[in-house]
């Protein structure tokens, strides 16, 4: 078996207009859909949920649940909040900072952007609290051969000594370039 693509990635919202609306606005998704039960279909359970599906671009689907029913969302209290967010890529840096102005002029934090050589990146919150990234990218093939080189010597050391290797050091060390 193959996978041939993420069908979709689901997420949990307060507000599932609110979310569709800000979605929209911010990040020119189209809305495609909507799934709204009183019972979980797989499990049977009774539980009222709205779906929403949004078009993140290249055939892929955002979808998030609104669940009435249940208390308030919360987030894992191990888990620093920077780790787990949704990273979407832009065609452009232009389109980047043109994002972040918007979202800025809006009164919404943004932090970046950030040179990660591979690609520049701004990061900030939708209002269900998911941390959010945009992405353009900034790297050459020769950047993408040198790490393809060392993945995995790069993986078993790490698995070894839970130490950060320094096999792609270039890329965080002033250079920007493998050497």
């Amino acid at each position: 078996m193959k996978i041939t693509k993420i069908h979709h990635v689901a997420y949990r919202c307060k507000d599932a207009m609110e979310t569709v609306k800000w979605y929209g606005k911010y990040l020119d998704m189209d809305f495609v859909l909507a799934i709204a039960e009183d019972e979980v279909p797989s499990t049977r359970e009774p539980d009222p949920y709205m779906h929403v599906f949004l078009d993140a671009g290249g055939g892929n689907i955002l979808a998030f649940f609104e669940l009435p029913t249940r208390p308030p969302m919360g987030h894992d209290p191990n888990t620093p909040r920077w780790t787990q967010h949704i990273a979407f890529e832009v065609d452009s840096v232009e389109t980047l900072l043109s994002t972040k102005a918007k979202l800025e002029a809006d009164g919404i934090e943004v932090v970046g952007p950030t040179d990660h050589t591979l690609f520049t990146s701004i990061y900030f919150f939708d209002p269900n609290g998911h941390r959010l990234e945009l992405a353009a990218n900034t790297a050459t093939p020769r950047m993408y051969e040198k790490l393809d080189e060392v993945k995995w010597a790069m993986l078993e050391e790490w698995s070894r000594t839970r130490r950060a290797p320094r096999h792609a050091s270039w890329m965080h060390d002033g250079r920007g370039h493998p050497g």
